[in-house]
């Protein structure tokens, strides 16, 4: 079996789509998939990778296919929810010549060129092909830049969707999101993987050392993309209240962004008056994204939107309790493991929450321990792969099953 991945970038500061695709592909070839992926040079807002162009390339080892992007100023036709559309003619023809060397598609995003177009091409060379609309028919991404979603859904994206084989869902709630889109079309449910870090000796005091914390202070991690979908700027307000309160705390938010909305975060901080109890590590991966995870006390993630949360997952792996919103989809099991406190993204809230953790390090420890043994369970990357070479299977089996058909008439 032979699958291609398209996706607009994998970049890591585009999220936990790139993160999620990456696994995705390894996990697959290990079980004997052959799968590659296809995707832009694209790695963030304002930078490309340094990479070949049209020639298949182990890169982080996955075979990955780069091709040059090109963003014209669509403005709020959006990929990620940043103004990124991504137009790539190198893959426009690439897809057109190729798409038929494989046995199904799989493309992650909605509201993008490379995607689109790639589900276009499949449904015109008779390629079954998955759909992952990471997220982005939650009520609330649909309300941004509303009028235009509508035009592109009527005029593209959903006869797209209408036409998949199957549309891929991070939990139940995105598949509701999908059937409250009036698409009918099958829908599966695969959580994203998390992979379980090597343990780092004496994390806590490597990390309050390197970010100057004394030792009896509670650390408070964010760590997700610098975006107003994740809402910051609430976690900034909180830490003005528990300032007032005299708790001792120090507040990481870490994560990369648009650099006028990183600033405006900084200058809102500054206005508050909360810099020495707020630091902003940038973008993290690897080791130091490990030692912020395992260093750290509470992870906090207000988003007004998720369809899953893989920066909740990771936490959760690091046995970190969470402390995050009811749109973040992945809440209702947080809440069935006892290994969080899910909250209304408002401020006094979250400020209320945050102190009962800070006050209580054994219902940290609770917490955290409960977390960890469900990332554990049923969250390993090796049993997401297999669930989705059923899948390939079953789609694949039904366009041979169709052609058999055909040929006999």
């Amino acid at each position: 079996m032979k699958i291609l991945h398209v996706i607009p970038s994998i970049s890591l500061q585009r999220g936990g789509p790139s993160h999620a695709v990456l696994n995705t592909v390894r996990h697959l070839r290990d079980l004997g998939v052959d799968s590659e992926i296809v995707t832009t040079d694209d790695d963030g807002p304002q930078k490309t990778l340094d990479v070949p162009f049209g020639e298949l390339i182990d890169y982080k080892n996955v075979p990955i296919r780069f091709f040059k992007r090109f963003s014209p100023p669509v403005k709020n036709v959006e990929f990620n929810a940043d103004k990124a559309f991504l137009f790539s003619s190198g893959m426009t023809q690439w897809l057109w010549k190729n798409i038929q060397q494989y046995d199904a598609l799989e493309t992650r995003y909605l509201f993008c060129y490379p995607t689109s177009y790639a589900r276009f091409v499949a449904q015109l060379k008779n390629v079954p092909y998955v759909v992952h609309p990471t997220g982005q028919l939650t009520p609330w991404a649909l309300k941004q830049s509303e009028r235009k979603k509508q035009i592109y859904s009527w005029l593209i994206e959903r006869r797209n969707l209408k036409r998949a084989s199957a549309i891929q869902c991070s939990s139940d709630g995105e598949a509701n999101d999908v059937r409250d889109f009036g698409v009918s079309t099958p829908t599966f449910t695969v959580p994203v993987g998390v992979d379980i870090p090597e343990k780092i000796a004496d994390a806590k005091a490597k990390l309050h050392a390197k970010y100057n914390i004394s030792l009896d202070t509670t650390v408070v991690l964010f760590l997700s993309r610098l975006h107003p979908k994740k809402n910051p700027e609430l976690l900034i307000h909180t830490a003005k209240l528990l300032s007032e309160s005299g708790k001792r705390f120090h507040l990481l938010l870490a994560g990369s962004g648009e650099q006028d909305y990183v600033d405006g975060l900084k200058k809102l901080v500054d206005t508050l008056g909360v810099s020495h109890h707020v630091s902003f590590p940038g973008f993290v991966e690897g080791t130091e994204k490990d030692l912020l995870l395992q260093g750290s006390d509470i992870f906090s993630l207000p988003s007004f939107s998720e369809n899953f949360g893989v920066a909740v997952i990771e936490a959760m792996a690091s046995a970190l309790p969470v402390v995050i919103t009811p749109g973040i989809q992945i809440c209702h099991d947080v809440i069935r493991s006892n290994s969080g406190l899910v909250i209304e993204g408002k401020v006094e809230l979250f400020s209320e929450a945050i102190v009962k953790l800070i006050e209580s390090p054994e219902l940290r420890l609770e917490l955290g321990r409960e977390g960890k043994n469900l990332a554990l369970q049923k969250y390993a990357w090796r049993s997401i792969a297999q669930q989705l070479l059923s899948v390939y299977d079953s789609i694949t089996q039904q366009k041979t099953d169709t052609a058999s058909r055909k040929s006999l008439q």
